[in-house]
């Protein structure tokens, strides 16, 4: 069972529909899945997720880890995180820490559980794991090899550190 901090994982099954929802939607994402699950190209990569944790989230998710990725995600919005979403994600092995409405202290809390696992990669929106690492977590830069940030606003932010 994942390491997590959710809602309400009664809500999974309502989740895992609107996840099925979206992969049907996503043909690209699917096409490379497919891929991934035969090559496992992420085999061994540990991946702190920081993302508004939406249906369309989770087929990314779902993706990374069909390549092998350990995948750790916190929503990067507790205003855009669907609950059953991140429920079904849990129900099916991902380790996640988000619910809709958290407070800021809860949603800081999250960010340090993601970095917890020890992620060799980021992929962030707003670029708070980033500042995280540096600023509360120096410790893990060493082993930090690449990342991605979504948002104009998250590079704003990186320039500036």
């Amino acid at each position: 069972m994942p390491d997590y901090k959710i809602k309400d994982e009664g809500l999974a099954d309502d989740g895992g529909l609107l996840i099925e929802w979206a992969q049907a939607h996503m043909p690209v994402l699917a096409l490379i899945k497919k891929r991934f699950e035969a090559e496992k190209p992420l085999e061994g990569v540990k991946m702190g997720a920081c993302l508004h944790a939406t249906k369309e989230t989770a087929v990314l998710v779902k993706t990374l880890e069909a390549g092998g990725a350990e995948v750790v995600l916190c929503g990067s919005n507790p205003l855009s995180t669907h609950d059953a979403v991140v429920a079904s994600l849990v129900r099916d092995g991902t380790s996640v820490y988000a619910w809709r409405e958290q407070t800021a202290d809860e949603y800081y809390w999250c960010v340090n559980e993601v970095l917890g696992h020890k992620p060799n990669y980021t992929t962030d929106d707003g670029a708070d794991l980033v500042n995280a690492i540096h600023s509360s977590r120096p410790d893990l830069i060493e082993g930090i090899k690449g990342g991605s940030e979504e948002t104009t606003t998250g590079v704003i932010r990186l320039r500036a550190m």
